[in-house]
């Protein structure tokens, strides 16, 4: 491990490279390192990576602590949602002292991806500092509710800000926390790489000037992937830009007017290297597939986003896909956490909006589950609530990962969408409670609730929607497994997003899908003290 380590140190380096203080005072800076560090070692701890827990220990002079490869002892606390202890307030950490442990509990055959994840701390840190430096110059200009999106770190992976590869001046241009306006780059696509259902673009998308040639057609390509479309046999990449857009919150989407969205594949990765950002063969169609079974299973109040157009030529940076939104004021759920966003919302609508929301999120989400044995990867990126007068509605979006029972699906009556991608059916009603407690109740429900009331109002008011949710199914079968896994559970079961994203090889951790990687568990929040 001393090639991880030398590049760990140099890692860093970096990092602290031009950070200067006076005799005994820490920069400014280190502040969003500290917090960064804890982040990171919390994340480490909760997926118990390395059995980083078996250096917790419990005594009377430090109460519950962890000591590091250094020797240093850090103070623990009680851990709030997703886990039992977390780093205690006032424990000024370095990522040096976080990566030095993480390399000393590593397996050697995760050598690789101990290396990446240094790179994505050092990055992650970039990034934050980089926001810091302009965002009163961002909300100065009025940004949208996506940048608002961005101003919220995720809830649960600590370098979710890093996009690996890209560099501070890439950031500022493309990503969404800006608030940046950018032209896109255009290619011309052989037709005969066109998979099965293409479709071709519309006008209001499509650019002003022809296909050089018959058998070519016009792709979009994002200004961050024209390098590698340039590099594709076959495809030329045109000189000339068209179209202004915005990026959104996932930033490889980009908003080409309010109610419509394009989305297109990038050369990064985001919340775990393995994650890639590009757009594989097959994706977008599934993508399709699923909007059309939600569109038949949606409840009164619940918007699906249109996303039937789309096309790919084999490659995966070689692909696009119109989404089209509905009427009125579109708020991603992650903007929820932004301060003064909720707040703004409840005076709009004349009420509270985090009951409304609840019982839509969570009664529609019970029912798919229940009736259909549906369960949907709607985080809070995916899902955005839609304002028309003082009336709120829930929009569902980018539905490529949930999860179906053919078996369910048959028994009511409905055809199982023929997916491409197989992971996406399964008739394990465990397999689709994890999907449950993981996204919908986590992410989409527990995160935003929990970091908007104080916690012992924000159980009751997540606990009795669910149980309000789950009694209109009585004693069915799957209410009931659901009940146990929630409401009833000891414990709720985790996702380990930087062991599959980042550090461990899947042919090591066996994970099918990084998104969907067990084997962690924490408090169950939802239960009465």
């Amino acid at each position: 491990m001393k090639a991880v380590r030398d590049r760990v140190k140099a890692v860093h380096e970096r990092v602290t490279h031009d950070r200067t203080s006076g005799p005994g005072e820490p920069p400014e800076e280190r502040g969003r390192e500290a917090e960064l560090a804890a982040r990171v070692l919390n994340a480490l701890l909760r997926e118990d990576y390395g059995r980083l827990s078996a250096r917790v220990t419990r005594n009377s002079r430090d109460g519950v602590a962890l000591t590091l490869a250094g020797g240093r002892v850090v103070r623990l606390a009680a851990g709030a949602l997703f886990q039992d202890f977390v780093v205690a307030p006032g424990e000024r950490l370095t990522l040096a002292e976080v990566l030095d442990t993480l390399t000393m509990i590593a397996d050697p055959a995760d050598a690789e991806g101990v290396a990446v994840f240094a790179e994505e701390c050092a990055q992650a840190l970039a990034a934050w500092e980089l926001h810091d430096e302009r965002a009163t110059e961002v909300l100065a200009g009025g940004p949208s509710y996506e940048t608002l999106a961005a101003f919220a770190d995720h809830p649960v992976y600590p370098t979710s800000r890093a996009r690996l590869g890209l560099s501070a001046e890439e950031l500022v241009a493309y990503a969404p926390e800006f608030a940046p306006a950018f032209e896109l780059r255009w290619a011309a696509v052989p037709r005969s790489l066109l998979a099965p259902g293409s479709a071709e673009l519309p006008p209001d998308v499509a650019p002003p000037f022809p296909s050089p040639g018959p058998d070519t057609t016009l792709f979009p390509v994002h200004p961050l992937t024209a390098g590698e479309v340039a590099r594709i046999d076959g495809v030329r990449l045109l000189d000339e830009p068209w179209l202004t857009v915005r990026p959104t919150l996932s930033m490889r989407t980009v908003e080409v007017a309010p109610r419509t969205h394009l989305k297109l594949p990038l050369p990064t990765s985001t919340l775990g290297a393995r994650n890639r950002r590009s757009i594989k063969p097959g994706t977008l169609g599934d993508g399709a597939r699923a909007e059309l079974l939600l569109r038949r299973l949606a409840d009164p109040g619940v918007l699906v986003a249109d996303e039937q157009t789309h096309a790919h030529a084999g490659h995966e940076y070689l692909a696009w896909m119109v989404r089209r939104l509905p009427e009125g004021v579109v708020v991603p759920v992650a903007a929820l956490n932004a301060p003064g966003v909720l707040a703004g919302l409840e005076e709009r609508l004349g009420g509270d909006v985090l009951p409304a929301y609840l019982r839509l999120l969570l009664g529609w989400n019970v029912r798919l589950f229940v009736r259909y044995g549906v369960a949907l990867e709607a985080h809070q990126q995916n899902l955005a609530l839609v304002l028309r007068e003082r009336r709120l509605e829930l929009l569902v979006k980018d539905n490529d990962g949930l999860l179906a029972s053919p078996a369910r699906l048959a028994a009511a009556g409905i055809d199982p969408p023929a997916f491409t991608d197989r992971r996406m059916l399964t008739d394990d009603p465990h397999a689709l409670a994890d999907v449950f407690v993981t996204i919908t109740l986590h992410l989409a429900a527990a995160a935003v609730v929990f970091g908007a009331l104080p916690h012992r109002q924000a159980a009751a008011l997540l606990r009795d929607t669910l149980a309000a949710a789950l009694a209109e199914h009585g004693d069915d079968p799957m209410a009931r497994l659901l009940r146990a896994r929630t409401l009833e559970a000891a414990r709720l079961t985790g996702k380990s997003m930087i062991t599959a994203g980042t550090l461990v090889a899947k042919e090591r951790s066996g994970a099918r899908d990084v998104n969907k990687f067990y084997g962690t568990s924490g408090p169950n929040y939802l239960r009465r003290a």
